[in-house]
């Protein structure tokens, strides 16, 4: 009877998370709170394994850990794996709870087969909220196939320091830009009803990307109002504006405080103050550290302890501390029952919402059309084209004539497939498994020994193959690889320079590798002291340049680079960030005039690392040296800043209009519009960007300050007005007392094409007496047609 209860689908969640909860032993209700290696439960690593089963899951299991991710298995494997686990745990545990399995979706659900979109710095350049919208729900079309209904992403970290690896995985240095970006794509995860959709899990909770030195895992120094409105921001309106169902706290710590033992952050201010009602999950290993790295713990149990009453609901990526050590912690009366009580209910809800106590399996025979369809490959390819940022043009050179009678293509990301990918798509990581079992397994966890890196690509379309598609039948393609990403060999400048030579004009394609593995540039764990290009690539680049021939170079990296020489000397510069599959033909049709460029930097671009951390919004005492202005040997400016990206058209922007002179602090809306005309020769497309600043205020504001933005493509001569709705709630801060106040003043208003670039200026007045308020983060924009 009782049971009949939490299977009732007529039930309310509520009913049925307490009917189950009620029945539920100890031991049951430990092992929903954390979760297992798919490796773990496999033979062999493709045959699902009864007698691992029986002996890890016979009370059950909270989650699933990369299904797809962590093994060799195909799309249609997986989803057989899937439907074998769920199985066994619907009819062979006492309550038939299923799992929850999870995987990894950073550019691109992280599996074999599986569409591998450009990596999210690159994704942040296209500054374009529904196209980001469009990959998630291609991400959760692909997981839900196979069974898969949690996304260890989107990233949610601000981060202005480029030495960090993990750039390459964030959407950049601006919080309004990082929370577009973010809430659009946990939207396409998600979808309204859950049932339908994949849980996003925003990380890393909060302030990893802003760590001592760049470094991973170190800790972050961030005074309370800068944490409250530069880095929590995206999280709250993750949780506000798109109902984000979890939420991972970062490896590192803040003012002493480990992420995953704060309650301040995963109770007082996630739970308490903003609502959120999802679950809690630790970063992978990340309790044991509260142990072994931070050295905070005296033991697993006391680290299981902090982290529970802390609030993290589920331990990831397999048992460790939260099974046995938990179990004594209650029978000794160490901890109190209601906090895995709590946590046990968070999860259940989140499995009853997702429905897969109604249907835990998967159809086996429709994964087929849902892997890297044609149709999945045209938005990467769209993706890689809009993410594309052309930062130098000198004279016109792009775009190239097809018919060139030959051209040179030369450096080490020219034709080489794994490097126009990101750290987390799959092949990275299943290169990242290997090397931790050759050392010794440095995590301490058991790891595969039936993992194979073979056969682990989808097609990629290299740089190369892309420019000898979109040539002419007598263009001549000459290609050199010059050098390595990293190595300091030289002994191949000689081919690459005697190719150029030959050539009208040379494409040198350099960059990063991106990835977790010890040969690799950019990614998690590979931090860098300087920002160059890596090993011997500038010399390689200066080498080719001083042959006379005209040089374009493409940069394929994870992270901004100073590339100070180069933007001095190189006539033509493209970003192309890490482009993903379908990046070599977006690269060529940019190089070749078949798109034309519009892509804009989401993090600034630096002189050189002496120069970090640099990054548009500082306040009005900041972003020079007082009283000189520049530093000895440098400017103080960025060398390409926020917002930057040239086109192959220009536009004018006029007609800079405001509704109203004033604006109450106790509520309402300023319209604020601009004319933008393409005065060029071919079609383009512009980013049309709103800042905002403020002073004479009880604190101090930025000299800049992103509030709404808007993509529109223009024809040859058309005029569109972009027209963006302000309100007053979205100017507000946190004052001297740590309250979010609307306070009176003049706002002054710019619209451009950079955070520099500001074409159009203008003000308006806020008045009234002080409000006290709550944030409204989005600023709605429509556009007219002109013509």
């Amino acid at each position: 009877m009782m049971k009949a209860s939490y299977l009732d689908p007529k039930q309310p969640v509520e009913k049925k998370v307490e009917n189950l909860l009620a029945q539920m032993t100890i031991e049951e209700k430990i092992a929903q709170l954390s979760g297992i290696w798919v490796y773990e439960i496999l033979d062999d690593m493709m045959k699902f394994s009864y007698e691992k089963a029986n002996r890890l899951m016979t009370h059950g299991i909270g989650q699933i850990t990369r299904l797809g991710g962590a093994s060799n298995l195909s799309p249609q494997e997986t989803v057989k794996i899937a439907n074998q686990i769920q199985k066994y745990l619907v009819e062979n545990t006492r309550l038939g709870i299923p799992a929850l399995i999870h995987e990894e979706s950073c550019s691109g659900y992280m599996a074999k087969g599986a569409t591998i979109f450009p990596q999210t710095i690159g994704v942040a350049s296209i500054w374009n909220p529904k196209l980001v919208e469009k990959m998630a729900s291609v991400i959760r079309e692909q997981m839900k196939a196979v069974g898969a209904r949690q996304a260890l992403a989107p990233l949610l970290d601000v981060t202005r320091d480029p030495r960090w690896g993990r750039t390459e995985e964030t959407f950049g240095e601006d919080p309004y830009l990082v929370m577009h970006m973010g809430v659009s794509y946990i939207r396409g995860l998600q979808t309204e009803n859950l049932k339908e959709g994949v849980i996003a899990t925003g990380k890393h909770f909060v302030g990893y990307g802003n760590s001592e030195g760049g470094m991973n895992w170190a800790p972050a120094h961030i005074p309370m109002r800068e944490l409250y409105e530069i880095f929590l921001y995206p999280f709250e309106a993750a949780v506000k504006e798109a109902n984000l169902g979890s939420v991972m706290p970062g490896y590192h710590e803040l003012d002493g405080i480990p992420c995953h033992k704060s309650k301040q952050l995963l109770t007082d201010i996630l739970r308490k103050d903003w609502g959120f009602d999802g679950i809690v999950v630790s970063d992978y290993f990340a309790i044991n550290q509260l142990y072994e790295y931070h050295r905070l713990a005296s033991n697993k149990k006391e680290a299981a302890k902090l982290a529970l009453e802390a609030g993290v609901d589920v331990e990831l990526p397999s048992t460790d501390c939260y099974g046995l050590p938990i179990k004594e912690l209650i029978e000794q009366g160490d901890i109190d029952i209601d906090f895995v009580n709590d946590a046990v209910r968070r999860i259940l809800k989140a499995k009853f919402l997702l429905g897969l106590f109604e249907n835990p399996y998967v159809d086996e025979k429709r994964v087929v059309e849902i892997f890297d369809t044609q149709e999945q490959r045209q938005l990467a390819y769209k993706i890689a084209q809009e993410s594309i940022v052309l930062l130098k043009n000198e004279s016109n050179l792009l775009p190239l004539k097809k018919d060139l009678q030959s051209i040179a293509v030369i450096g080490p990301n020219a034709d080489n497939i794994r490097n126009m990918i990101g750290d987390y798509a799959y092949p990275c990581h299943i290169e990242s498994l290997l090397e931790m079992r050759e050392k010794d397994n440095v995590f301490n966890t058991p790891l595969p020994e039936g993992l194979e890196a073979k056969d682990i690509y989808v097609p990629i379309v290299s740089v190369l193959q892309g420019i000898k598609e979109k040539v002419s039948p007598k263009t001549k393609v000459i290609y050199a690889k010059g050098c390595d990403v990293i190595s300091d060999d030289t002994a191949g400048f000689n081919k690459a320079i005697e190719i150029a030579k030959q050539a009208d004009v040379a494409i040198v394609v350099v960059g990063d590798r991106a990835g977790l593995t010890d040969g690799c540039t950019s990614g998690e764990s590979r931090d860098r002291a300087d920002l160059n290009l890596p090993g011997v690539q500038e010399q390689l680049v200066k080498a080719i340049y001083e042959t006379g021939t005209p040089v374009v170079v493409v940069l394929i990296n994870g992270r901004p680079m100073s590339i100070s020489w180069l933007a001095e000397k190189i006539p033509a510069i493209i970003e192309a960030w890490l482009p993903g599959e379908e990046g070599g033909r977006a690269i060529a049709d940019v190089i070749f005039g078949d798109y034309n460029p519009g892509g804009k930097l989401p993090i600034s671009i630096p002189c050189s690392v002496g120069q970090l951390p640099v990054y548009y919004y500082h306040k009005p005492s900041g972003g020079r040296t007082n009283w000189k202005g520049d530093y000895v040997e440098s400017s103080t400016k960025p060398l390409y800043p926020f917002g930057y990206g040239l086109s192959y058209t220009e536009f004018l922007y006029s007609n800079l209009s405001i509704s109203h002179p004033k604006v109450s602090t106790q509520g309402g809306i300023i319209e604020i519009s601009a004319d933008v005309k393409n005065i060029g020769k071919v079609k383009g497309d512009e980013v049309v960007q709103l800042y905002i600043h403020r002073e004479f205020l009880s604190v101090t504001r930025p000299v800049k300050e992103l509030k709404g933005f808007k993509r529109i493509t223009l024809g040859v001569g058309e005029q569109k007005t972009v027209i963006f709705q302000l309100s007053s709630e979205q100017l507000g801060f946190y004052n001297e007392e740590m309250e979010y106040v609307v306070e009176p003043g003049r706002v002054e208003v710019m619209i451009g094409s950079s955070s520099e670039d500001i074409r159009l200026f203008g003000s308006f007045e806020i008045v009234g007496e002080v409000k006290k308020t709550d944030k409204k983060f989005m600023t709605q924009v429509r556009v007219e047609n002109k013509l």
